[in-house]
C-alpha cells in the first residue's frame, strides 16, 4: 500500500510520544486539558438540545443565533467589527487551523511560524504540501516582528501567532500585535490568530491582531474556556471573501460542527462567565506553585504570563524528559515544538494542586 509523499512526511505528534515508557501511577502533566468539568449550564443546554430533537445537520457556517453570539463576542471582547455572515463554527480549533491552511498554502509556499510553536503548525503545513519556516522567539519567548520581516520572501503566505502561547505561556504586547497587523497589510500576507487561551492570562492583556487588520483570520474554541474539549466546537472569523474559499473545504471535509456542541456554546458564550474567572485564578495558582518549585531547584524559566503551561529550560530536554518519565512524570520534551525548544521541556499545570506537589518531589532528584 503506498501513501501520499506529504502525509509520510508529517510526525506522529510528539506529546503523544511523551507517553511511551512512562511508569505505571505517573502523574500526567503532558496534556493541554483542563481538568475541571464541564459547567453545569453548559451541559443541561446540551441536554435540552437533545430533549428537543436538535440532533440533524445545521447550516455549514453553524446555528445562526450561535453565529450571532460569536460576532457580539468578537466585537465586544476582541474589537473585532464583524457581521455574523464572517463567523464560521468548526469541528474544534483543529479543524479551524486545518481550513486556514489548506486554503491559504499552495505547495512549496512558506509560513512563518514561531520556533518553538504549537506542533500542529509545522505538520498541517508540510500536509498541504507547504514549507514551515521557524522563527526564533525573541528573549521573552514571544514572536518578535522584526524577526518575522527577516524572514519573510517573495514565497511567504501566511504568518501564524499564538497568544497566549502553547508551549511557552508568553503573551505577546500590544504593540508586536499591532506590528504583526501592519506587516499584513503591508505585504499582503495573511495572518492566522490562534487565541484559544485568551481567557487565562496573568499578567499582561490580550490583544488581537485581527483589530487593526482584515488580513487576520482569528481562531478560538470553547475547548479551554469552558472546560469543552471532548465538545470539539471551536470556530473563526474571517473577513472579506476568505469565509468563502474556507467553506469549500469545509463542507466536504466536516459539512457542519455538532449541532449538539453547537447549543451548548451559545450557553457557554452567551451564559454566566464566573466558572471562567474561577479556572483562570486556580490555574494562576497552580503556575505559581510550580515556578516557586523550580526556582528553588533552581531551573532556568521565563515565567508564564498565560496559558496553563510552564517551559523550564533544562539543558538537554529530551533526555531530561525521559529521566521524568521513568521517575513517574509525564512532561513533553521541548523538541516537540521546534528545534528552538530542544532545551526545554513543557508541563502542563491543568491537574490537581497535589498531583502537581507530587510532580515536584519527584522531579528534584533529576533536576
Amino acid at each position: 500500500m503506498k501513501f501520499a509523499t506529504c502525509t509520510e512526511d508529517i510526525e506522529i505528534s510528539g506529546i503523544r510520544k511523551c507517553f511511551e515508557g512512562a511508569a505505571p501511577g505517573s502523574v500526567n502533566l503532558g496534556l493541554g486539558q483542563p481538568d475541571f468539568d464541564t459547567p453545569d449550564h453548559i451541559k443541561k443546554a446540551a441536554i435540552k438540545a437533545i430533549e428537543k430533537g436538535i440532533t440533524g445537520y445545521t447550516p455549514n457556517c453553524g446555528v445562526p443565533d450561535l453565529r450571532a453570539a460569536l460576532a457580539e463576542k468578537f466585537r465586544k471582547e476582541n474589537g473585532i467589527e464583524c457581521a455574523a455572515e464572517e463567523i464560521m463554527v468548526t469541528s474544534g480549533a483543529s479543524e479551524a487551523l486545518f481550513l486556514i491552511i489548506a486554503a491559504m498554502v499552495d505547495r512549496g509556499d512558506e509560513v512563518l511560524i514561531g520556533d518553538p510553536s504549537f506542533l500542529s503548525y509545522a505538520e498541517l503545513t508540510k500536509l498541504v504540501g507547504g514549507k514551515p519556516v521557524n522563527v526564533p522567539l525573541d528573549e521573552n519567548l514571544r514572536l518578535s516582528p522584526q524577526a518575522l520581516e527577516e524572514r519573510i520572501s517573495d514565497k511567504t503566505k501566511l504568518i501564524i501567532v499564538n497568544s497566549p502561547s502553547n508551549p511557552t505561556g508568553s503573551v505577546q504586547t500590544a504593540e508586536q500585535m499591532r506590528a504583526i497587523a501592519e506587516i499584513a497589510d503591508d505585504r499582503d500576507i495573511a495572518v492566522l490568530s490562534d487565541e484559544v487561551y485568551e481567557h487565562f492570562i496573568y499578567q499582561g492583556k490580550h490583544v488581537s491582531p485581527g483589530r487593526f487588520s482584515d488580513n487576520v483570520i482569528t481562531v478560538n474554541a470553547v475547548s479551554k474556556t469552558y472546560a469543552m474539549t471532548g465538545w470539539r466546537l471551536g470556530y473563526l472569523v474571517a473577513k472579506g471573501c476568505a469565509l468563502e474559499q474556507l467553506l469549500k473545504i469545509h463542507q466536504y471535509v466536516q459539512a457542519c460542527a455538532s449541532s449538539i456542541s453547537q447549543m451548548a456554546a451559545l450557553a457557554a458564550i452567551t451564559g454566566p462567565q464566573d466558572c471562567v474567572f474561577q479556572m483562570r485564578d486556580e490555574f494562576k495558582s497552580r503556575r505559581d506553585l510550580l515556578v516557586k518549585g523550580f526556582r528553588e531547584m533552581g531551573v532556568d524559566l521565563v515565567v508564564p504570563e498565560g496559558a496553563f503551561y510552564l517551559f523550564p529550560r533544562v539543558g538537554d530536554g529530551d533526555s531530561v524528559a525521559a529521566a521524568l518519565g521513568k521517575a513517574g512524570v509525564i512532561v513533553v520534551p521541548g523538541s516537540a515544538f521546534g528545534p528552538g525548544g530542544s532545551e526545554y521541556i513543557r508541563l502542563s499545570y491543568a491537574a490537581a494542586r497535589p498531583q502537581l506537589e507530587l510532580a515536584l518531589a519527584r522531579m528534584r532528584d533529576i533536576l
